[in-house]
């Protein structure tokens, strides 16, 4: 399994949108991606920052879901409510 955090500071006051538009992504994974065992947002202790949460069944599960269109169209639409790039941390489960 392949586990991944990408934590995302959102701009001021954008919270409710960054939400929203995260909301339909979320759905579209969970509903077509079935290597993808978990992907599931929260919300941090720091102010305005987010984090995905997520677990793919292997390496091609991973990649699959980066070039899934659901992805790329609704992941743009959280764009416009992040203050920056995504940090992401990928990680190798220990069996």
């Amino acid at each position: 399994m392949i586990g991944v955090v990408a934590t995302i500071t959102v701009k001021d006051g954008q919270g409710a949108n960054f939400e929203a538009a995260a909301k339909p992504l979320i759905a579209a994974v969970r509903a077509n991606e079935p290597g993808c065992k978990l992907y599931a947002l929260h919300k941090g202790e720091q102010p305005n920052t987010y984090v995905f949460l997520e677990r793919y069944v292997d390496e091609a599960a991973m990649l699959a879901h980066r070039e899934a269109p659901h992805f790329k169209e609704l992941g743009a639409k959280m764009g416009p409510f992040m203050a920056g790039r995504p940090v992401v941390q990928r990680m190798q489960e220990i069996e």
